[in-house]
């Protein structure tokens, strides 16, 4: 089995939504418990920006300024400045709610799930941010919004709603963002973890974080089959996308939040940052399109 690397020891409580900044070359993650953004170098030195709600996920956009989801919806962050400035909550009436996982299709939408914390299964949704900064639902009935990914051949779209431990695969529209009838490409098995994040390599495989699994695997839809195991010295594992110079490095978050002083003595770098060379390069972390 192949194993990642700590690249940063941030004990995070819950580090997730990974975006490589390739014009900064700095990875953006979240800690969603810790309210926190932050930007980290390849030579691991990391800045904070602290919030007062949680953060489920944030990006860059092309004029440079954060866009995320956070608890009362989608907000725009100038880093400069410090001025968060709220765009919409399509779940005002849903307290119940936070947002979750998102990330940018490659036309520049911001995609953004939320989770169902308190309240029924199947109450949370997926959203898109659009140019013009109008939101729009695409999908309804989530209960955990998670992993996304685009294979730009194929014109498909790669979505998890974790407590089905399904991945499944919907046609896709480029131009306008919708999606057709989708299939399921794979269903993890209950004693494995529960898939979190997801990216693509340039391959069309997946690469999924297993929360509870320790783990990212490399599963290909059409084979509906695990073609690699990574080991990642956390239980917990959120997340992952590519970055580095050549796009061929795979960073990967995790947290602590949950796990007991007895179980992080035996993994005492959970919360943090990791990264692996996985062989093969993959899909870019695109920009929210501010100027459309």
């Amino acid at each position: 089995m192949s194993k990642a690397e700590l690249l940063y020891d941030a004990k995070a409580l819950l580090a997730e939504g990974p975006f490589w900044d390739e014009d900064n070359q700095q990875l953006i993650w979240v800690d969603i418990e810790g309210k926190n953004v932050h930007f980290l170098d390849p030579l691991g030195e990391n800045e904070t920006h602290s919030f007062d709600q949680r953060v489920g996920c944030a990006v860059r956009s092309i004029s440079g300024d954060i866009y995320a989801g956070l608890d009362h919806g989608f907000y725009r962050y100038d880093p400069e400045s410090g001025e968060l400035h709220s765009i919409y909550d399509p779940e005002e009436d849903k307290p119940g709610n936070r947002f979750n996982d998102g990330k940018c299709d490659p036309k520049g939408r911001f995609f953004a799930g939320t989770m169902v914390l308190e309240g029924e299964d199947g109450d949370a949704a997926l959203y898109c941010l659009n140019g013009g900064r109008t939101v729009s639902t695409v999908l309804t009935g989530a209960t955990v919004s998670n992993g996304m990914a685009w294979d730009e051949r194929k014109e498909v779209f790669y979505y998890i709603d974790t407590p089905t431990h399904e991945i499944r695969r919907y046609p896709y529209n480029f131009e306008d963002g919708t999606l057709g009838e989708p299939d399921v490409v794979y269903t993890a098995p209950d004693d494995g973890g529960h898939p979190d994040g997801m990216t693509i390599d340039e391959e069309g495989k997946l690469w999924v974080a297993f929360f509870d699994g320790g783990c990212v695997r490399r599963i290909c839809p059409d084979e509906q089959q695990v073609l690699e195991t990574v080991e990642v010295a956390a239980t917990n594992v959120t997340s992952c996308c590519f970055g580095g110079k050549n796009m061929d490095e795979l960073f990967i978050t995790t947290g602590r939040e949950g796990r007991t002083d007895e179980e992080l003595e035996q993994e005492p770098h959970a919360g943090g940052i990791f990264k692996y060379r996985p062989g093969v390069s993959g899909a870019k972390s695109y920009r929210y399109d501010d100027q459309a």
